[in-house]
């Protein structure tokens, strides 16, 4: 199998990487918009050769949209109209709604497979692909029911052989779930070191004493805001209503330090750790 990945970042050359010591894919063929990312992929053996997006899809038996939402918003109308009735058309876009809508009705919808890998770093281009990115981690399919058995059946090995977890839901349910376990952390690092670094400025020496747990906690504000700024507003009411629900309970936790009531805020941290259910 020839497999096509535009975009030659972490996520679409960890993509690369796996699927060729795999033997899912026996070539690669890279496309980019910025060229000294295409090059650099190319540089590091991620892909095997650079095309353009026409001569790809013309050699390929799947193409793989791994590009920020809104640059896949834009592209995916115009590679729909192109697809093979033997080619498959994956994305792994952050957010599934907007792009299930565009391709609702398309006659050719059938051939293109919803996913998001719940994988990631901090870090972006393709000097951050990783090997064994995605081992043990979710893929997540939406809509599968509209997508051709064929399409699907080849994407669902493809998971299988990346080692990881598949669970199913529509879009809505994806991008729902995902504000709550994937774009608050992001957004609430982005705050917290907006915070630190206004403080900093004040105080002068508060990075003397960062150390594991400050990391830990901030590492994802080194995200890409080319990323991140599409997901946001494409998710944009799910994302409003989880930090409605995340700055009630800081101001919950502010009141409580004013009013000095320590046995609350005991109660309230004693609650929290029940994550641990869900976080093993």
């Amino acid at each position: 199998m020839i497999a096509t990945i535009i975009g030659t970042g972490l996520i679409g050359g960890s993509l690369a990487i796996t699927l060729k010591e795999k033997g899912v894919a026996e070539r690669i063929i890279g496309v980019d918009q910025n060229e000294a990312h295409l090059q650099r992929a190319l540089d590091l053996n991620i892909i095997d050769e650079k095309a353009t997006l026409d001569e790809a899809m013309l050699r390929s038996d799947l193409v793989i949209l791994a590009i920020p939402v809104d640059a896949l918003l834009k592209a995916l109308p115009a590679i729909m109209d192109k697809v093979r009735p033997n080619q498959v058309i994956m994305d792994v876009g952050s957010t599934k709604e907007k792009i299930l809508q565009l391709v609702a009705g398309h006659p050719n919808r059938g051939r293109f497979v919803a996913a998001h890998p719940m994988a990631g770093t901090e870090y972006s281009g393709p000097d951050a692909a990783v090997r064994n990115l995605f081992v043990h981690k979710t893929m997540v399919l939406c809509d599968v029911k509209n997508s051709d058995e064929d399409a699907l059946e080849l994407v669902e090995n493809m998971v299988d052989q990346l080692q990881m977890r598949t669970v199913y839901m529509n879009g809505e349910e994806h991008d729902l779930h995902t504000a709550y376990v994937s774009h608050i952390s992001h957004i609430t690092s982005f705050a917290l070191a907006l915070t630190v670094l206004k403080k900093e400025k004040e105080s002068g020496r508060i990075f003397e004493l960062a150390s594991g747990g400050f990391e830990s906690t901030v590492r994802l504000a080194k995200s890409s805001p080319d990323m991140w700024v599409p997901i946001f507003k494409h998710n944009r009411n799910n994302v409003l209503d989880v930090l409605d629900e995340h700055i009630s309970q800081l101001q919950q936790m502010k009141s409580l330090l004013e009013e000095e009531d320590y046995d609350a805020f005991y109660k309230l941290i004693q609650k929290s750790n029940k994550i641990r259910k869900i976080l093993k």
